[in-house]
């Protein structure tokens, strides 16, 4: 045989093999589902997050039990457990990042400004506005709306909080609501996913998306589930899934408060 037909003998052998290695990953007998234990609203070890629900709706049409790997989210998550192969699937992974392939997305939201129903604040829009000059306002450290409210002049105004904590003994988000409510902070500018079902219990608090930024970084994401890189099989079941099943997936998302945005970031979701 020619070196050269050997090489791409060998190489055809390997790939097909790295293939094998990667479906045989996949648990046939449970939807084995990476989570973090305290995420809350969107996942939590007792099982009342939304991702909980999502994921247990899909355990019933698959016909198989839900088998949970905890593990904070943050730096290491994906390696220690999908990559780890000791679960299979992410229920809420934002499209696009490198570190999973995504399934086709299951619904998209946005970030918005959380203040009380009866601030001066409550009919602000934008980061924009000249209403919030002046104001402390709450915000994650690294994420998309810290870089528009420095870009609009409010550098000074923000009190910050960190992107990656291990939830199970901080609560950033709880601690910004909570500041908002008792005036410490004007406004608090938070994931729609985490503070709309928050929000949703307090009658004193609202959360108003921001869909109207016309600079800066984007204020909405598409969120798909996250599986292993080369499991096509896989991910076309998923698809097939969310396809099938997207009206189930929207009463669930609806019932805990998630402020659902059409595929664009433009208007509420009807």
């Amino acid at each position: 045989m020619r070196p050269a037909l050997a090489l791409a003998a060998l190489l055809i052998c390997a790939v097909t093999t790295v293939s094998a290695q990667v479906a045989d990953l996949r648990s046939k007998t449970e939807f084995r589902v990476c989570a973090d234990p305290a995420a809350v609203p969107m996942s939590s070890e007792d099982g009342q997050g939304f991702e909980n629900r999502i994921a247990e709706l899909f355990g019933e049409k698959l016909g198989l039990p839900v088998v949970y790997t905890w593990f904070p989210q943050g730096p290491g998550f994906i390696r220690k457990t999908l990559r780890a192969g000791l679960c299979d699937v992410v229920i809420g992974y934002a499209q696009g990042d490198e570190m999973v392939q995504n399934t086709n997305h299951y619904y998209t939201s946005a970030y918005g400004i959380v203040t009380r129903k009866d601030s001066p604040l409550a009919s602000v829009e934008t980061l924009e506005d000249p209403a919030l000059q002046d104001h402390p306002i709450g915000v994650v450290a690294g994420t998309p709306p810290a870089t528009n409210l420095a870009r609009a002049g409010l550098a000074k105004n923000m009190r910050g909080w960190d992107l990656f904590v291990d939830r199970r003994v901080e609560d950033p988000v709880g601690e910004m609501l909570a500041q908002v409510k008792s005036g410490e902070l004007a406004a608090a500018v938070i994931w729609g996913p985490l503070a709309g079902p928050l929000v949703k219990q307090d009658a004193d608090l609202q959360f108003t998306p921001l869909l109207k930024e016309t600079s800066g970084p984007r204020m909405f994401y598409r969120i798909t589930m996250g599986v292993r890189l080369g499991e096509q099989e896989w991910k076309r079941q998923l698809n097939s899934l969310i396809r099938r099943h997207q009206d189930e997936i929207d009463v669930v998302l609806r019932d805990a408060g998630v402020p659902l945005l059409d595929d664009y970031g433009k208007s509420l979701k009807p």
